[in-house]
């Protein structure tokens, strides 16, 4: 009875010490939270690495994958530190004994006995060397036995691993000093990828470069000892210099920053996959410095492509380079005067109401719209032209009296629609929406690009797709008919080329390209955008600070760096993307708009008859603007009034005094108009 009473109360102690560790356990667990706590990775479309991101305190902190290290590096690394790994709860029990009979034989601590779920222990609560603290670290490794199973613990130390300065796990030691992924290593480089771990900052390559052989060569010599590495790799191994610590992958920095802001805290450190193309990526960012206006150290340039089929984006410059002013900021994401560029959605929602067609005539004359007046880029007015030459030439009068037409808040309410909602000042004025025809309101380069795109997909706008886990869009939003926006397509497609392009038509091989290029008050945002095959491509030039610059127009600072950037798309597509389009048949009786002007003998606009004109100095020209529906001659005192290279007549008078102009048209029908000079004596 007593043996027995013994054995029960035996029981029930061994009992509550199993529940004292249980609960204890529970009440004490170990700090695994740490393991997920890592860097960002993100990748292009086919798994190539753009940019990583460090963790708190600028770590870099990669989490580790075992189906993504090379095999050999595991094996190696078990065989050197942890050959019991798979056997053993936590604590390798043959290893404490030997440990213990070497320490004793020598008087010395000669070797250790850490398991990896040990030195993980470590890795996790950080002590000083002390028999107490190895203690805790034997019952932390079994606590971590029981809730990750061998691999989870394998890829946890991996992930925490110390690699000197500011280095933790394989990977990031791997990028810093071999510039890859350790996907597939050499000898050399998977026995300096064990030995740092053990004294980081004493044999760091980049600080003590001959501390760091010298413990790589021990490495070597053991794997070699183990059969891991034949005696002549070992031997020729040990000869390569300590590797130089390399930056880390800092492409599509703008672009990768958002993707982490927007998905990394649903996605954690799992590497998120963009739809960004590496090379077509790299190539942009190399080119585009290039690009950058001669004597301005302020300017920025942002340049976003995108595939029209999956709008997906491709490449995204969110400034081209990172040490001008406002380099940091992603300027494809700020709201900015787009110019004249929304102007062929004014006239391609005209064409969907029957108000006009390509080849409809429209005056382009000083009008006053209510309280609002808009005036041409160049200060001059050309008369009769079809709506095809004014958005061509981007003349505003026939931009604004068209949306007047279409109506401005609707016209605003459809781009909203599509994603693209114009953003007005509250200081806007009385112009009931006009303004925003010439770029009085805020659109960003992505919202622009989701227009473009819509327009080089049968006028259906759908949203830009940034991760490759994004669906491809289905449906979208009608902007414009397929047909009107086939149109605006092809017009613009025909619109006059920068200097030194020769025209697609006349060339092989060379992207076909329709485009508009825009440019804000006070030369504060030039623009480009473009469509040809495949692609959009939208440019934006300017300062990040909004500030204006001299004279600097989307035609001059933006249009060229569009063919170019369009130009080297084409070396990155892999089809024959860029593919021409058949020229539209005209229509037999198009419709006119409200302001379509009666076949009459021409109207001179300036100087009207009557007027006196100052003229601030001597040899002072003036160009002559008539409206007709003829092309027009002038004469000056019976003179003919000799054009300039933009077919534009200018006027040079003689000096001060009384003159009698006069516009002739083909059939001969004229007008005249006496006008007198003042100034331009001197």
């Amino acid at each position: 009875m007593p043996a027995l009473r013994r054995r029960y109360r035996l029981l029930l102690g061994v009992l509550g010490l199993v529940l004292g560790l249980f609960v204890l356990d529970r009440i004490f667990p170990p700090p695994l939270s740490q393991v997920a706590e890592v860097s960002h990775v993100v990748r292009d479309r086919n798994g190539i690495v753009l940019r990583a991101f460090p963790v708190e305190e600028g770590r870099w902190r990669l989490p580790a994958d075992l189906d993504t290290l090379d095999p050999d590096f595991v094996e190696a690394l078990l065989a050197y530190e942890d050959e019991r790994f798979f056997s053993h709860a936590g604590v390798d029990l043959l290893a404490v004994l030997r440990a213990s009979r070497d320490s004793l034989a020598a008087g010395r601590i000669v070797s250790g006995a850490s398991t990896l779920s040990m030195q993980l222990a470590r890795l996790l609560e950080p002590r000083e060397r002390t028999l107490g603290a190895k203690f805790l670290q034997m019952i932390r490794a079994v606590q971590i036995e029981m809730r990750l199973s061998k691999d989870e613990i394998l890829e946890a130390y991996l992930t925490l691993a110390p690699y000197g300065g500011n280095l933790e796990g394989v990977r990031a030691a791997s990028w810093a000093y071999f510039g890859r992924e350790p996907d597939v290593l050499t000898i050399e480089q998977i026995a300096m990828l064990i030995a740092l771990p053990q004294s980081p900052e004493a044999r760091r390559p980049d600080r003590r470069p001959e501390q760091a052989v010298i413990a790589r060569g021990r490495v070597l010599d053991r794997l070699a000892a183990v059969g891991l590495a034949s005696v002549e790799a070992a031997r020729d191994a040990a000869l390569d210099p300590a590797p130089q610590r390399r930056a880390f992958p800092a492409l599509a920095w703008h672009a990768s920053e958002s993707l982490v802001r927007e998905q990394g805290r649903t996605h954690g450190g799992v590497d998120l996959v963009s739809t960004l193309d590496f090379a077509l990526q790299s190539a942009l960012e190399t080119a585009i410095i290039d690009e950058l206006p001669t004597g301005d150290d302020t300017s920025q340039l942002a340049v976003l492509v995108v595939e029209n089929e999956t709008r997906a984006v491709r490449a995204a410059l969110g400034s081209a380079s990172r040490s001008r002013p406002g380099g940091w900021i992603d300027l494809t994401d700020r709201a900015r005067s787009p110019g004249s560029t929304l102007k062929p959605f004014i006239y391609g929602m005209a064409f969907d109401d029957g108000l006009a067609a390509a080849h409809t005539r429209i005056a382009d004359l000083p009008t006053r719209f209510a309280g609002y007046r808009p005036d041409n880029f160049d200060r001059t007015f050309r008369g009769d032209v079809t709506i095809a030459e004014a958005l061509q030439h981007s003349l505003n009068v026939p931009a604004v009296a068209t949306l007047d037409g279409v109506g401005a808040r609707r016209f605003s309410a459809v781009l909203g629609f599509a994603g693209a909602a114009p953003e007005r000042r509250r200081t806007a004025g009385q112009d009931d929406g006009l303004a925003v025809a010439l770029g009085g309101a805020g659109l960003s380069v992505r919202e622009l690009a989701v227009l473009y795109s819509a327009l080089a997909d049968e006028g259906v706008a759908q949203p830009l797709r940034w991760s490759e886990a994004a669906p491809v869009p289905e449906g979208g939003f009608s902007v414009l008919s397929a047909e009107s926006a086939g149109e605006i397509v092809n017009i613009l497609r025909r619109a006059p080329h920068p200097g030194g392009r020769m025209p697609a038509s006349l060339t092989r091989s060379a992207p076909d390209i329709a485009f508009k290029t825009g440019t804000s008050y006070g030369f504060r945002d030039a623009w480009a955008a473009g469509i040809s095959g495949r692609y959009t491509i939208i440019v934006w030039s300017g300062r990040a600070d909004g500030a204006a610059r001299n004279g600097l127009t989307g035609r001059e600072a933006a249009l060229p760096v569009l063919f170019r950037m369009f130009d080297l798309v084409e070396q990155f597509d892999p089809s024959p993307a860029f593919v021409r389009t058949r020229e539209p048949e005209a229509l037999e009786t198009p419709p006119t708009l409200e302001r379509f002007t009666a076949d009459v003998a021409p109207h001179i606009l300036f100087p009207p008859d009557g007027a006196e004109v100052w003229a601030d100095r001597a040899g002072r020209g003036f160009v002559l603007a008539a409206q007709s529906s003829q092309s027009v001659s002038w004469y000056a005192d019976g003179e003919e009034v000799a054009r300039n290279a933009a077919g534009d007549a200018v006027w040079v008078p003689g000096g001060p005094g009384f003159y009698e102009i006069e516009a002739v048209d083909d059939q001969g029908r004229t007008t005249r108009a006496r006008v007198r000079i003042r100034g331009g004596s001197g």
